[in-house]
């Protein structure tokens, strides 16, 4: 967590180039690195070689409490970022010796998806043989870069690459500076064009700038609309308050006439028909700038200084018809020679958007602007790499150069498209990837490429920092550093040590085999060959890789393929076999989403088979895997077992930042669960073992290890994750196995007649990993409903009010996925569609979002008073009568309907209060929790009022007075 918690700080394998799921550094050498030691290895230098020399924990306890007192902790951790640390010649030589008593003289290990390559760039610098692999070409020119330049090629890569990229920038300078007019030299520079998209109004033909806001600075700075009756349009003025700013033009998809004698709502069906027909137009409506100012200091000395600052355009600012001659002009020549990506965009994509939108060709989702600019790199590039070709001059050192290049100019792209965003309150630009899809941005940021230390020349910089940083950490003898002098990049821009092996071991014959294929088909390496298989593979459907990198792989067709033609042979990336759960593949079909995962679980499958089959007798495989729906741990390990392995163990490993975009504000697992998995022994044919008898060994199991799990702090969704691991421990111990009786169909299937039409027929006699998953859930919801309460009586949570308070207690969210909510419910056995959805919860997509009580009275759907129903209908309407009367109207609410002896009720009481998110002020923000936050305050006040000697404080409250307390104690 501390290696991502930083974002100017992160590891040069981050931001090299765009890749959607990285696994951290330091979790990817413990993979390697526990899987390759016995179990009695020295744990301490085991953290030694990890890199952690301090206490984390007490160090994270430290920051928080900075946070919240406002009082900075200088170095709570002590001690260098561990992915910084590069093992010692000793220390490696220590894994060796090690790994021979397990009969491993020289340990290999294969990653057969390996995406972004966290993984074998671990190996690498642990010093293994290393063998990666991925079926996406963007991936594996990403590892090239990453783990294979570095080591081979060392800095001399980064000397190439900055030569040849500053002759691209000084090329492209001349080429396209008219078109991006700075009129406003010296002292002024405008930095940043924003646009809005644009529609006719069909009601008034008023042109209609479509923003959601128009918003631009925290301080309230933002754009008024002045739309003009005469002309149909629109100018813009900036205003320095929140109140003076228009109002948005576009929500949820359909827009509103800004006109003042029209102002009606314009249909989103129409602004997509009108976008698909090629209407679809924008405006510049706000440019960013920074101008120089002269400051006096205390001292009366000038100080020159940059502010920035926001104007309207003007007519001077519009170059689109010099932008259309010159794409007129130059358009014939680069479709010759295609240099411009003209490639459509999948009509099977499962993300859309581009061609709802109207950009079916990949080069549509750039303004002709950006396009122009895009392609004419592009073209300069073309031309270099000819010059070096006829010089004769194109050795590997030349070609990893240009590899470079075409990765830095990709990042320019991904800040440089009609998908990037102005972030208003951090009032900065924001990458098209920001977000794992193609979401549509009605008003969008373009970048001044040409600026000094802005546009090429940061795309430049930031990859030959990253070349240096890179270098270093595999190569530190070739960074010039002594051990405990700070002389290399990364420790200048991080501040921190770099450790250096005390004799530089040789990299350079080290293995390093990266391969683009399919992770079932590892032709080129040998049967029983690897000893260690260590891999992060796709998340069922979270992520489409190939569809996303189409974006980057029409560009780097035309650059990197140019060098490394091997790797860009295809129109478009391959999404035929990719192994993800993709829906899109089986589009038109019925149950499109049963048979994308039954897809992924074959093609899984068939992965594992191929890693069995190169895995030696006595090798082992780590699997790390994040995902909370039920269907991608069942398809995973259904693939894992039918392939022949089986899970020995199993760890969740904390690995996700928590103010990561992805997860923030959202019931999301901070958590990797890693799978340990070794080949199975066979099985007697008639070896025929039942559920019935082993689902008692799986509760015992799974028993054993969740009060261990809660003690280490995984808490919320992540214990129940955690509970998966031991759980498929044993049941891939005894399988396959058959059930004695039937499988049940749950009381929703039976009623919804319409899905089971959509159904994959199935074996009711077949138990399968997702019985293993749900017995492992009602063991933890026992768990943790004994955890949540004190009192010493013989009561029960109902199951409604029970379903509530694991909800929150698992998920910490108000929201959280729909698939999950149902597995919960047949946890505490309530039927979800009838006694939750529209009474506790609403239905959003594929989520639910639960109510608080003052939603819940307000909608009519909360229950009888008295508890008939659930003790959480009388709960919401105690926390409602206190949030408006106060706790003495609810008190005599509660005594009223005779609950206030009930037993029931107070154990409910105290379960909710467990759970509940506490008011904003005492653990920072309540986010979108804030709603039910008034009802914890409103319980607790009730609860102090009547029922102190009958429920003690909340565990919560408690436990965080006391962290407090030793916080302040620690200093």
């Amino acid at each position: 967590m501390r290696e991502r918690r930083s974002m100017t700080a992160l590891p040069p394998t981050y931001y090299l180039h765009v890749w959607w799921a990285r696994r951290p550094l330091v979790a990817s050498r413990a993979a390697v690195l526990a899987s390759l030691l016995p179990a009695d290895a020295d744990q301490d230098q085991f953290m030694r070689v990890m890199g952690i020399h301090g206490d984390p924990v007490r160090a994270q306890k430290l920051i928080e409490n900075a946070r919240r007192t406002g009082n900075r902790v200088l170095d709570p951790y002590g001690y260098p970022r561990a992915f910084a640390y590069q093992p010692s010649l000793s220390e490696r030589s220590w894994i060796i010796q090690e790994a021979t008593r397990l009969g491993l003289s020289a340990p290999s290990v294969l990653d057969p998806t390996a995406g972004g390559g966290s993984i074998p760039f671990e190996a690498v610098r642990l010093g293994l043989p290393t063998y990666a692999n991925d079926l996406n070409p963007v991936a594996v020119l990403i590892e090239r870069a990453t783990i294979d330049w570095p080591v081979r090629l060392g800095s001399s890569a980064r000397t190439r690459f900055k030569a040849i990229a500053a002759q691209l920038r000084s090329r492209i300078e001349d080429r396209i500076g008219e078109v991006f007019p700075q009129r406003s030299l010296p002292d002024q520079i405008d930095l940043t064009y924003l646009w809005a998209r644009t529609i006719t109004c069909p009601h008034c033909d008023g042109l209609v700038p479509l923003s959601p806001n128009w918003k631009l600075a925290g301080d309230g700075t933002g754009v008024r609309l002045k739309p003009d009756t005469t002309t149909r349009r629109c100018g813009f003025e900036i205003v320095a308050k929140a109140k003076d700013q228009s109002e948005g033009t576009v929500a949820r998809g359909d827009g509103l006439c800004p006109f003042p004698d029209c102002g009606r709502p314009i249909d989103g069906d129409y602004i997509k028909a009108e976008a698909q027909a090629g209407r679809m137009g924008e405006q510049l409506y706000a440019i960013v700038y920074k101008r120089r100012v002269l400051k006096t200091t205390k001292t009366g000395r000038k100080k020159e200084s940059w502010e920035r600052g926001y104007r309207a355009p003007t007519a001077e600012d519009e170059v689109s018809e010099l932008i259309a001659e010159r794409l007129a002009e130059k358009m014939p020549l680069w479709e010759a020679n295609d240099d411009i990506p003209s490639e459509r965009v999948p009509p099977t994509i499962n993300d859309d958007r581009p061609i709802q939108y109207g950009m079916p060709l990949w080069r549509d989702l750039f303004s002709p602007r950006q396009l122009l600019g895009h392609v004419t790199a592009v073209e300069v590039y073309r031309e270099l790499l000819e010059e070096e070709r006829a010089a004769g001059r194109l050795d590997e050192l030349t070609r990893a150069a240009f590899g470079y290049l075409a990765l830095s100019l990709d990042k320019l792209r991904d800040y440089n498209s009609r998908m990037a965003r102005w972030h208003s309150n951090r009032e900065v630009m924001v990458n098209t990837f920001d977000r794992h899809d193609f979401a549509f941005k009605w008003s969008y940021a373009e970048m001044a490429p040409l600026i000094a230390g802005l546009g090429f020349d940061w795309a430049i910089e930031q990859t030959a920092k990253c070349i240096g940083e890179l270098v270093a950490l595999v190569r530190p003898e070739a960074g010039g550093g002594k051990k405990g002098r700070k002389t290399s990049e990364l420790d200048q821009r991080m501040g921190e040590g770099l450790f250096v092996a005390e004799s530089a071991p040789s990299y350079a014959a080290q293995t390093i085999e990266l391969s683009c294929k399919s992770g079932d088909a590892l032709d080129h390496i040998g049967d029983a060959s690897i000893d260690c298989v260590v891999m992060d593979p796709p998340y069922y459907d979270n992520v489409m890789y190939a569809e996303l990198s189409d974006f980057f792989y029409v560009w780097l067709k035309r650059t990197a393929g140019r060098v490394y033609p091997d790797l860009f042979r295809r129109q478009l990336t391959d999404k035929d076999s990719e192994a993800v759960a993709n829906p899109a593949r089986f589009r038109g079909e019925k149950g499109a989403k049963v048979l994308a995962g039954r897809d992924y679980q074959q093609r899984m499958a068939a992965i594992f088979a191929e890693c069995r089959r190169v895995l030696k007798p006595d090798g082992i495989m780590t699997l790390m895997f994040t995902h909370k729906a039920t269907g991608a741990w069942d398809a995973l390990t259904k693939g894992l077992m039918e392939a022949g392995f089986t899970i020995t163990a199993s760890w969740p490993i904390n690995t996700e930042a928590e103010g990561s975009l992805h997860i923030k504000d959202k019931a999301a697992a901070n958590s990797t669960i890693f799978l340990v998995c070794r080949p199975r022994p066979p099985k007697a044919a008639d070896d025929t073992l039942y559920w019935e008898d082993v689902e008692p060994l799986l509760a015992a199991k799974v028993r054993e290890r969740v009060g261990a799990f809660q003690q280490a702090g995984i808490r919320g969704v992540d214990l129940y994750l955690a509970s998966f691991g031991p759980a498929l421990e044993e049941f891939s111990k005894h399988w396959p196995l058959r059930r004695g009786r039937p499988r049940p169909q749950p009381e929703q299937a039976r009623r919804n007649r319409q899905a089971a039409l959509f159904q994959e027929a199935s074996d009711p006699y077949e138990a399968t990993p997702e019985d293993a998953l749900e017995a492992a859930r009602r063991e933890v919801k026992d768990w943790r409903l004994k955890q949540l309460v004190q009192q010493n009586t013989r009561a029960e949570l109902d199951p409604i009010t029970a379903w509530f308070v694991l909800a929150w207690d698992s998920f910490g969210a108000p929201e959280f996925p729909y698939d999950e909510a149902l597995m919960l419910a047949r946890a505490v056995g309530v039927d979800l569609e009838r006694d939750i959805v529209g009474k506790l919860a609403e239905k959003k997509q594929n989520n639910l979002h639960l109510l608080d009580s003052a939603a819940r009275i307000a909608k009519g759907r909360a229950g009888a008073a008295d508890g008939s129903s659930s003790m959480l209908d009388a709960l919401h309407h105690a926390a409602h009568r206190a949030r408006s009367r106060g706790a003495a109207a609810a008190l005599e609410l509660v005594q009223h309907n005779g609950l206030d002896r009930e037993p029931k009720f107070l154990l409910a009481l105290e379960a909710l209060l467990e759970v509940l998110p506490v008011p904003p002020g005492l653990r920072g923000e309540a986010g979108e929790a804030e709603d039910h936050a008034g009802d914890f305050d409103a319980l607790e006040k009730l609860r102090r009022l009547a029922f102190a000697d009958q429920i003690g404080q909340p565990e919560q409250l408690r436990m965080f007075e006391e962290q407090q307390r030793a916080l302040e104690a620690a200093g």
